[in-house]
């Protein structure tokens, strides 16, 4: 298990997002803390990765407060987290472990990690062929190994197990109970239920639709 992460809490207060015109969601309100889950759930459209963009500062919400509490003075708070997104953001001309140092060196993370991470991945055999290679399930596989590069408190996770077969899911789940078991924060808009093991670490978070 890696050493313990510097630990980060988010208290959400009122919140409410817009696209535009229309009214995403509002008045939403959750704490997560230390070594926690939560997961987004709702239909499409009722603005589960739109929270989570909100959440890493890539959308300014319409009303209500983000904070990100505790973990090093002298870091911005986008340096502790991981956003993996719909998009794998990978570069196909470049082999998968050159994708891997790409992100390691990006995130501050370390290289000596790509080999483990790409095995840890299923993807070790693999760590010479060009990303253009990767099934979608292969591709969702070398977007998470970014996880295990670059050690970061708190997971923002948009449908983590996209394209991944019952292996796959099981492994997002193993990589998310270790991630929490060592004071990390996940949290994961998922359609899906995750084969998490320690439910107590849990909580659900149900964002329902407005039209306008």
């Amino acid at each position: 298990m890696n050493p313990p992460l510097a630990p980060r809490r988010l208290v959400v207060a009122d919140l409410a997002c817009r696209r535009g015109e229309r009214e995403i969601f509002t008045g939403l309100s959750f704490t997560a803390n230390p070594g926690e889950i939560v997961l987004l759930r709702g239909p499409n459209g009722a603005g589960k990765s739109t929270l989570l963009l909100a959440l890493c500062g890539f959308l300014t919400p319409a009303a209500g407060r983000i904070d990100w509490q505790g973990g090093d003075p002298e870091r911005d708070f986008g340096e502790d987290l991981h956003f993996i997104g719909h998009l794998s953001a990978i570069k196909p001309s470049l082999t998968l472990a050159e994708n891997l140092e790409f992100w390691a060196d990006m995130l501050g993370g370390m290289r000596e990690r790509v080999a483990s991470a790409l095995d840890l991945a299923g993807l070790g055999g693999l760590a010479d062929y060009p990303a253009s290679v990767l099934s979608a399930g292969q591709s969702r596989r070398l977007a998470l190994a970014r996880l295990l590069v670059a050690p970061r408190p708190v997971w923002l996770l948009d449908e983590p197990t996209a394209a991944l077969d019952s292996a796959g899911d099981r492994w997002v789940a193993s990589l998310i109970d270790e991630h929490v078991a060592n004071g990390g924060i996940a949290i994961a808009a998922t359609h899906l239920d995750l084969a998490l093991t320690d439910a107590s670490r849990l909580q659900t978070l149900r964002i329902g639709s407005r039209q306008q």
